[in-house]
């Protein structure tokens, strides 16, 4: 609440403030806790701090090139050695960044051994 009070005859004004009672200055601690939550959960998964690091198996590559009429499957079949072809066609594209399993002759590709 403030508090106004003007007295006429000599123009003075006196504005007083009590400030905030205490649920205010409780709600008030809520808002500024809850956003450097907020605020240091987003900078924490900007950088990184949540994640989870498995420790994988070593994985070997062997070096092919491509030679004309080669494709990406017909290598993943030679490689996969009777097992899931369509895996092996995904981690030759992942091993070498490839975005579209297109290869050309000449192309040298390091596939999961």
């Amino acid at each position: 609440m403030s508090t106004i009070a003007l007295n006429y005859p000599s123009r003075t004004m006196t504005l007083r403030s009590q400030g905030l009672n205490r649920r205010g200055r409780l709600a008030r601690l809520a808002v500024v806790v809850s956003l450097a939550i907020v605020l240091g959960a987003a900078f924490s998964m900007k950088a990184g701090a949540g994640d989870v690091f498995s420790h994988s198996t070593h994985v070997s590559y062997v070096k092919v090139v491509v030679a004309p009429g080669d494709t990406l499957w017909s290598l993943a079949t030679t490689a996969a050695h009777g097992s899931d072809v369509l895996a092996m066609v995904d981690a030759i594209m992942s091993a070498n960044s490839l975005l579209v399993p297109d290869v050309s002759a000449g192309q040298v590709l390091r596939i999961p051994a």
